[in-house]
């Protein structure tokens, strides 16, 4: 489901993340869209075939056709996988120049270490998801999403500035405690509890920018569905 989810939305389809594959509606709806839009296989007119009640049976000589191996009589998500994985083959067919253009600006050249870096390799969402746990944010399908959240969190937490501001600390005899008791052990005392406040809220603020840094991973860079009339995934 999830393969098939993430499929659907390297092509760009509607609604990725609302259909079900035990939907018989569903199912010929991503069929048809497939056939339309990204394969067409099939001239305009003979598309028909595909979109009335026997569409199961007439599509039995559309994947003969196409020479998938699977059917969606008996193996309705392994046929529909294989036609995602040949509709995007044919979406690289005609766009690859552009795609290797954008692929190439993603490496890092700058530093030899970090050579032709691959982003969407195995080793680097590995390496994201690690970085992810060791900075405990919460995880994300995109991990593109999770790395800009990473990087949010360290420019936030781990920043010359933010180290300098965590270094600073706080004397009693450095601090005001704003009202005089008329005795020195009650002022100090006063003074102890007066700095342990602040560093709570310290660690209440630390706490807060935490929480917005998890929903900006869940929230960053929402995407436009002009097809829906509404911003969001």
């Amino acid at each position: 489901m999830l393969s098939i989810q993430r499929k659907l939305r390297t092509l760009q389809y509607h609604s990725p993340d609302h259909f079900s594959l035990n939907s018989e509606e569903d199912v010929k709806n991503i069929l048809n869209w497939l056939e339309n839009q990204k394969i067409r296989y099939y001239s305009t007119e003979d598309r028909g075939v595909l979109q009335g009640e026997d569409w199961r049976t007439n599509s039995a000589s559309y994947l003969k056709q196409l020479k998938c191996p699977y059917g969606f009589e008996k193996y309705q998500n392994a046929a529909l996988d294989w036609l995602l994985n040949y509709a995007i083959r044919l979406e690289y067919s005609d766009k690859k120049d552009n795609i290797n253009e954008r692929a190439a600006k993603l490496r890092i050249t700058d530093d030899e270490d970090c050579a032709a870096l691959d982003v969407n390799s195995v080793q680097f969402k590995n390496s994201v998801n690690m970085l992810r746990d060791f900075l405990r944010i919460p995880p994300h399908h995109d991990y593109l999403q999770v790395l800009k959240a990473c990087r949010i969190l360290i420019e936030k937490r781990l920043s010359p500035g933010a180290v300098k501001r965590t270094g600073d600390k706080m004397t009693l005899g450095s601090a005001e405690i704003g009202f005089d008791l008329g005795e020195k052990s009650s002022n100090e005392a006063g003074k102890a509890l007066r700095l342990l406040h602040i560093e709570d809220l310290r660690l209440l603020q630390t706490q807060i920018n935490e929480a917005i840094v998890a929903a900006q991973s869940q929230t960053a860079d929402p995407k436009t569905d002009t097809t829906l009339g509404k911003v969001g995934r």
